[in-house]
């Protein structure tokens, strides 16, 4: 793996709560902080379902990842808002079914860098670049890659724990449109927004999540703009679904029986 850019965790700000600390967090992990766990608990005042939900955003991610590679003979994925490493990470799940697969990993939260690089270390066939979500052209022309991804075949774009982190400019629609416009034929988009039926959970978990990370977030939004962000899109069965609901394995695998908010979303088949 080419490391590009030196290791950054000089820069991490544990003071202020991180997004992918209190993901962390909520799936049991340690690579957390104090200020971390306290918007933790604060958040489950406000959506007490919010451990199951980051649970099961989880598993539908190990889940879709699989499903990709093993029906769909997909090889190549690229892991936007990747977050820390908790197992079994994408390129494991991947590399389970073809070992020569390739992953690309993306986020710009210092401690994700530190960590990501210190993993994929050993494994040449992933890399890791620090760029936002929403920079679309810069990741795709990135020479890490340029180097281990082949654009003009079929790839998975994951952006399963981010959509409502972009505030409504440039907003979830223009990255999505952005990422199937540079795809080829046979590529897919995975994707995933929180969202409520109740006006104020939305605003209320809203308001806390910017407060918390300095308006570096976007918004809990109503299902029916998910819907109008994929209108005229081939979606892969079941559709758009709470993510629980997307292809579980089997009857007994873990859902989310609450709702305050969910994770809403699906997998874009571009054509």
């Amino acid at each position: 793996m080419d490391h590009g850019e030196n290791p950054i965790a000089h820069s991490i700000d544990i003071s202020t709560p991180s997004i992918a600390r209190m993901y962390d967090w909520f799936l049991g992990g340690t690579d957390n902080f104090p200020s971390d766990r306290r918007a933790c608990r604060a958040l489950l005042d406000i959506a007490p379902s919010t451990r199951a939900l980051v649970r099961n955003n989880r598993l539908f991610l190990q889940r879709v990842v699989r499903v990709l590679a093993q029906d769909y003979g997909v090889r190549q994925f690229l892991d936007y808002g990747s977050g820390l490493p908790v197992r079994d990470n994408v390129h494991q799940v991947v590399q389970s079914v073809d070992a020569s697969s390739r992953v690309i990993y993306i986020d710009d939260d210092p401690i994700v860098l530190a960590h990501g690089r210190t993993l994929l270390d050993e494994n040449d066939e992933t890399a890791i670049i620090r760029a936002p979500m929403t920079d679309i052209d810069g990741t795709l022309d990135h020479l890490q890659t340029t180097g281990l991804i082949n654009l003009d075949a079929p790839v998975a774009a994951l952006f399963v724990s981010g959509l409502h982190r972009i505030p409504d400019a440039p907003g979830p629609e223009s990255v999505i449109q952005r990422v199937a416009s540079r795809l080829v034929t046979g590529s897919f988009l995975v994707f995933c927004q929180l969202v409520s039926d109740s006006a104020a959970i939305r605003q209320t978990a809203s308001e806390f999540m910017l407060k918390i990370t300095g308006h570096n977030w976007g918004r809990v939004r109503d299902k029916s703009e998910v819907h109008a962000w994929v209108s005229g899109m081939q979606l892969l069965a079941p559709g758009l679904v709470e993510l629980s609901a997307w292809r579980p394995d089997t009857d007994v695998t873990p859902r989310q029986r609450t709702f305050e908010w969910e994770e809403y979303g699906g997998v874009i088949c571009l054509s």
